[in-house]
C-alpha cells in the first residue's frame, strides 16, 4: 500500500514538473501570439486608414507601389482632386471614422505633360464622384505621381497616362519619383513612348499635320518678299 502511495506521488511530482517546464513555454507563445495580433492590427489599420493629404501615406507604400481606390472630385491643371477610399473592416473602420480628418489627394499623371486638349478631354471622360485606382509611383511636395486606371467595363480597365497619349492629347515627360536607372522606370517610360507613337503614326491629337493650304498660307506670310511688301504699304499708306 505504502509503495502504491509512493508511486502515486511520484508520478504527481512528474506531472507537476512538465507543466512548469512547459508553463514558460506556453508563456512565450501567448505572448508572441499577441504580439502578432498587434502587427496584423497595426497593419489593418494601415490599410483601412483614410489618407487625407500625400505626406499621411507611409514611405513603404511609394516605395512598393501600392494601388489605392479613390474617387473623382475635381479636375485642375496641377491634377486630379481625389478623395481616397481605404479598406473597409467594419469594427476598425467604425473606430477610424471619428477622429480621421477631411481632405483630398492631388494625383498627377505620370510621365505625361498634358496639352490643354488633353485637359478638356479628362474633363468629359471623367465623371464627378467616379471611383479611380491610382498606382503610386512617386511624391513631390504634396502631389503624387500615379499611374490612374479607370474600370471600362467589368474586366476592362483603362490606363488614362497612355490613353491621353494614344490621343495626342500630351507628350511623354520624365516619371518623377522613379529612380531613371531602375527597371521600372524604363519599363513604363517605353510604354509610354509607344502610346505616344501611336499618335504620332496617326497624326491624331496634337501630332495632327496642317493641311496643304495652311502651310502654303504660312509659307507665304513668311516670305520675305511679300513681307517687304506689306511694310511698303504700311509706309505709303501714312502719306495718303
Amino acid at each position: 500500500m505504502a509503495e502504491r502511495r509512493s508511486g502515486v506521488a511520484e508520478g504527481l511530482g512528474r506531472l507537476s514538473e512538465w507543466a512548469d517546464g512547459h508553463l514558460s513555454l506556453l508563456r512565450s507563445l501567448s505572448a508572441g501570439m499577441a504580439v502578432a495580433g498587434v502587427l496584423v492590427l497595426a497593419r489593418s489599420v494601415r490599410l483601412t486608414t483614410k489618407f487625407t493629404s500625400a505626406l499621411d501615406i507611409p514611405v513603404e507604400f511609394v516605395e512598393k507601389n501600392v494601388k489605392l481606390r479613390g474617387k473623382i472630385h475635381h479636375i485642375t491643371e496641377k491634377g486630379l482632386e481625389v478623395e481616397h477610399i481605404p479598406i473597409s473592416i467594419p469594427f476598425i473602420t467604425w473606430i477610424q471614422r471619428k477622429w480621421q480628418s477631411k481632405g483630398l489627394l492631388l494625383v498627377r499623371l505620370a510621365g505625361v505633360e498634358l496639352a490643354p486638349s488633353g485637359m478638356a478631354w479628362l474633363q468629359q471622360e471623367l465623371k464627378p464622384k467616379q471611383v479611380i485606382w491610382f498606382q503610386l509611383l512617386g511624391r513631390e511636395n504634396l502631389a503624387l505621381e500615379c499611374l490612374v486606371l479607370v474600370n471600362k467595363g467589368r474586366f476592362l480597365s483603362v490606363c488614362l497616362n497612355e490613353e491621353i497619349l494614344k490621343q495626342g492629347l500630351g507628350k511623354t515627360a520624365r516619371i518623377e519619383g522613379l529612380q531613371h536607372d531602375s527597371r521600372l522606370y524604363w519599363e513604363l517610360h517605353k510604354r509610354l513612348l509607344r502610346a505616344e507613337l501611336k499618335a504620332l503614326k496617326k497624326n491624331k491629337g496634337i501630332w495632327k499635320e496642317e493641311s496643304y493650304s495652311e502651310r502654303i498660307k504660312e509659307h507665304i506670310s513668311s516670305n520675305k518678299f511679300v513681307q517687304t511688301l506689306k511694310q511698303f504699304v504700311s509706309w505709303l499708306r501714312r502719306f495718303i
